[in-house]
């Protein structure tokens, strides 16, 4: 064979074991089942528009476990008393858009319970830092079982410590986060949950949206991302929130919001050179918050189609351990509150907005039902916080 047939050979070798190398890659990062339907996404779903002002809304969605790695309790009470204390002292000077402070939901695992963390949470909250709401991490469950726990660690939340919230007929309601983002029995091998209709019995007990996603690189990523979606049950199935009903098309009257964070390849910060990092939305020590991180969550494009200027940023991370206080208690987290604030007072397009999981949820459904007010006026636009109604008490 001639010179440049070997060199074709060559170049088709090096194309093909670089392919090999591409799937293996995806493979061990566990995107091999929804990273087709990711291209086809990012290069047909709608964009929001980019010009004129935008209202940036981001939510702090903390997988708050304070017995993390097999602490005891008096370990797990050390991390809340951390949190409540040093999340005013480095964060009550800080103002969005709005006038109003960095703001917090904790999910907070129901397996985890002890009145005296929950006592700590709510007084952190009552001061205008966030709200609680509702994880779990179960396993080889049933419908049954599962019900009992929500009703039982609801009404514990709202009895015991005046968290939570109510919709304008006065029920309870809740936000919630899978543990292990195994909702819906959603892991193959059938680990970390047990129940299919998972989604009928969350409605059930009061829950009004799920904000478990996005969690790849697990493998129960779904193949809906950096979607703002209406999911139901589906009788004998697993992983019914992956059918999307969009906005505007509610399937049924039990039907769960699915609120999403962003979901994109960082093409800028690769790995050994060649392949991009996932941005996930994951804060911690190797992922600290930016203004770099901000754009590409902006680039996702969460958001309502009635309210495009309205971004959705939903963010996650497991905040209660020590090896999380650095990011999310320290200078990364106050420089990035001092960039969001040095950005609004250059760019009079630009606004932004803390907003807790049942605010962001309110804001969406306010979007979808057409409503043409401001930010801060559908903060309570269908579910209220039981802290409002403590306040206004006499």
């Amino acid at each position: 064979m001639t010179g440049w047939q070997w060199m074709l050979i060559a170049m088709m070798a090096a194309i093909g074991f670089g392919l090999v190398a591409f799937v293996a890659f995806l493979r061990s990062r566990g995107m091999a089942r929804w990273i087709n339907r990711y291209w086809i996404h990012r290069l047909t779903a709608p964009r929001p528009r980019t010009d004129g002002p935008i209202d940036v809304l981001i939510c702090f969605a903390d997988h708050y476990e304070p017995k993390a790695y097999g602490a005891d309790r008096e370990a797990g009470l050390r991390r809340v008393e951390t949190w409540r204390r040093e999340f005013p002292r480095q964060f009550a000077r800080f103002k969005d858009s709005d006038g109003r402070p960095p703001r917090w939901s904790y999910f907070f695992p129901e397996e985890e319970y002890e009145p005296q963390y929950l006592d700590l949470l709510a007084d952190l909250c009552r001061q205008g830092f966030g709200e609680v709401e509702i994880h779990l991490h179960h396993f080889d469950d049933t419908a049954d079982r599962l019900r009992e726990k929500l009703e039982r660690f609801r009404r514990i939340l709202v009895d015991r410590h005046g968290l939570l919230s109510h919709d304008q007929a006065g029920r309870t309601r809740y936000a919630f986060i899978h543990g292990n983002w195994t909702l819906c029995n959603g892991r193959d091998d059938g680990q970390y949950c047990g129940v299919d209709n998972e989604l009928a019995v969350l409605h059930e007990t009061g829950c009004y949206v799920d904000m478990t996603f996005p969690s790849a690189p697990d493998p129960t990523q779904p193949k809906a991302f950096n979607r703002i979606y209406w999911a139901a049950d589906i009788p004998g199935r697993k992983r019914s929130h992956e059918v999307v009903h969009p906005l505007g098309a509610k399937p049924s009257d039990d039907a769960l919001l699915m609120i999403q964070g962003p979901l994109m390849f960082d093409w800028a910060n690769r790995k050994w050179g060649v392949f991009p990092r996932l941005e996930n939305a994951c804060l911690q020590e190797s992922q600290l918050p930016s203004m770099r991180r901000l754009a590409l969550w902006l680039s996702a494009g969460v958001h309502v189609p009635a309210r495009p200027e309205w971004r959705f940023v939903k963010l996650h991370m497991h905040g209660a351990p020590e090896d999380a206080h650095h990011a999310l208690l320290g200078e990364p987290m106050v420089r990035f509150h001092e960039e969001l604030a040095a950005r609004a007072a250059n760019d009079s397009n630009f606004r932004y907005h803390y907003v807790t999981a049942r605010e962001m949820y309110n804001l969406a459904r306010a979007a979808e039902a057409g409503f043409k007010g401001s930010v801060a006026e559908a903060l309570d636009f269908e579910v209220v916080s039981n802290l409002a109604l403590a306040r206004s008490s006499p």
